[in-house]
């Protein structure tokens, strides 16, 4: 076998592999900054679970997101679901207490949510 068809051949194994998305496709979580403190946290979940709209009781007592009970963890549960709600330019800030990722944030029964 000639080695311009063996690298053909690996080419073409290669991108068989590899999960094909479109430009833009990518999956994107939004989640608490490690770098901010637990208070800026707190004033951002509490304004994202009232004014902003979002549904948190995932994050109660006796519910999927609940543990772990950190400040932290919370607030990446609501900044995420504000952020696949809206999509809008700027809609994972929360005065730079959050950050976007493209690692799964779900863990254990809590699943958040990823809107394409």
């Amino acid at each position: 076998m000639s080695i311009s068809l063996q690298w053909i051949l690996v080419a073409a194994l290669f991108l068989a592999t590899v999960p094909h998305k479109s430009a833009g496709e990518f999956e994107q979580w939004c989640v608490a900054d490690e770098a901010d403190p637990d208070d800026e946290l707190q004033a951002a979940m509490d304004w994202a679970c009232a004014q902003g709209g979002v549904d948190c009781t995932a994050i109660q007592v006796n519910q999927p997101c609940y543990l772990p009970n950190t400040v932290r963890a919370c607030a990446s549960y609501a900044f995420n679901s504000y952020y696949q709600s809206s999509r809008a330019r700027g809609s994972c800030y929360f005065r730079s207490a959050a950050m976007t990722t493209e690692l799964d944030p779900s863990h254990g029964s809590c699943h958040y949510d990823y809107l394409p």
